[in-house]
């Protein structure tokens, strides 16, 4: 199937090679169907790049929920070192978190609890305020 845009440049050069009297009411109907249709054509286009972004992130996430499902359904496949997290209580209202360990280690100075929206200091491991003492590596 050829190119809408090519499509629509191949319109053009048939009505230029036509030599229509511009002073016809007929020849600015004609450009102005043309000039929509390039619209068109150019949105169409635009709409496709987009889709063909959606998928991409649709089939990331297809990937990741497989992964998940794998962990929660398949008994006994996965170790629990497979995964680098740790777990924090929040003080608000009791609620288990279980963090990603890189987020830990990101220099965030607070997180939002999931269960009552709160925000939780996180404090380094070591005592101190975010930062490790070189001589504790």
């Amino acid at each position: 199937m050829e190119n809408l845009a090519e499509k629509v440049a191949y319109l053009k050069g048939l009505q230029e090679g036509l030599s229509i009297d511009e002073s016809k009411p007929e020849a600015k109907l004609l450009n102005k169907i043309i000039e929509v249709l390039d619209d068109m054509a150019s949105e169409v286009l635009a709409i496709i790049d987009t889709e063909d972004e959606l998928q991409a992130q649709i089939d990331e996430i297809d990937e990741d929920l497989s992964f998940v499902e794998e962990f929660l359904f398949d008994e006994g496949d996965w170790d629990e070192d497979d995964f680098d997290c740790e777990d924090i209580e929040c003080p608000n209202c009791g609620e288990l978190i279980y963090l990603d360990a890189d987020l830990l280690e990101d220099d965030e100075e607070s997180i939002v609890c999931p269960s009552c929206g709160e925000h939780i200091e996180l404090e380094c491991e070591y005592g101190c305020d975010g930062c490790m003492d070189e001589d504790q590596e």
